[in-house]
């Protein structure tokens, strides 16, 4: 952890910070390395590889190798930007004690910086070689898009001007974790692009940046205080909590469109919408660590079920 004030602790973020210490310290390496991976983000890198690939399936037979590799490489470039965020934010101060979020392993002092980063290039390395695969069996196509999905994923909040720190998140989620998964995974299977992949990449879009918002906004205060602008900062905790709520009520909204365009069985994604409700509920009325980091997990697992859904959907049309 950062090296404590002198004298007795005057907050209780600081107390806080304090007494959990000796327990984070005790952790088990694999434990550590967990919470730097950040599992409760993977589904946004699970949920689009499922739609894109289902859309392809319709018109062709599975290619278990590229759809592996897809899989994999959504994975890796995920827990590389966890990784990279992770360091990227202890160097520029942004993770401090009184935060509300999990502990951060770098800011923490648990892991030393060095081998996060190294951790982060030998991450994104798995990701690249997941994306020569794909070049190989799919296309060149695919090169630029692991190329920029890798970059962005760096620059996120690393390089000189990172774009997280300028409320910008958000729109690169839903680009690359939208976008860019579900049209690419459909690429790998078809190698083409098909108008559906698009499409439904929309409401996963959304969804991914929802997760993004939670994340956000139960960081606004540490990250104003750290100058990271992001969209929660911009926008203030109000208007953002009505953001998140557009997103995930957007998401399904939009089904009912592709229900028209598509086919009807899209509408069956529309049965997760109890489940999305007390969601959008706890982050307009909560602002506590405890219960937005549930709601952030909560919108994962929201996210991948959707997909899920939706894939059966898609299969079914």
């Amino acid at each position: 952890m950062p090296t404590a004030r002198s004298g007795p602790p005057t907050s209780r973020g600081s107390r806080a910070g304090r007494e959990r210490r000796p327990v984070v310290s005790a952790t088990s390496p694999v434990r550590l390395w967990l919470m730097a991976a950040r599992p409760r983000t993977l589904p946004a890198a699970v949920a689009p590889v499922l739609v894109g690939t289902a859309t392809a399936a319709t018109d062709e037979s599975l290619r278990v190798g590229a759809f592996l590799a897809a899989l994999l490489g959504a994975l890796f470039i995920q827990v590389g930007t966890n990784l990279s965020n992770d360091y990227s934010d202890a160097r520029r101060g942004a993770d401090t004690e009184d935060r509300l979020g999990p502990v951060r392993v770098t800011a923490g002092g648990l892991v030393p910086p060095q081998r996060v980063l190294v951790a982060t290039y030998v991450t994104f390395g798995l990701a690249a070689l997941c994306g020569v695969y794909l070049v190989a069996v799919s296309g060149v196509e695919l090169l630029i898009v692991g190329v920029l999905s890798i970059a962005a994923g760096v620059l996120y909040t690393g390089g000189p001007r990172p774009y997280g720190y300028e409320g910008l998140g958000e729109v690169f989620v839903f680009l690359f974790f939208g976008v860019a998964a579900v049209a690419g995974s459909a690429f790998a299977q078809l190698e083409a692009w098909p108008w559906e992949a698009f499409a439904f990449a929309v409401p996963v879009g959304l969804l991914a940046a929802a997760i993004l918002v939670v994340n956000n906004v139960r960081d606004l205060e540490t990250d104003r205080r750290a100058g990271k602008r992001t969209l929660a900062v911009r926008l203030g905790r109000d208007r953002a909590r009505r953001l998140y709520a557009g997103m995930v009520y957007g998401a399904f909204a939009f089904m009912v469109l592709m229900a028209l365009a598509y086919s009807p069985w899209v509408l069956l994604t529309l049965a997760l919408v109890p489940a999305a409700a007390p969601v959008v509920r706890t982050v307009r009325t909560h602002a506590d660590g405890p219960s937005l980091n549930e709601a952030l997990a909560r919108t994962g697992l929201v996210q991948l079920a959707f997909c899920v859904v939706l894939s059966a959907a898609i299969l079914l049309a």
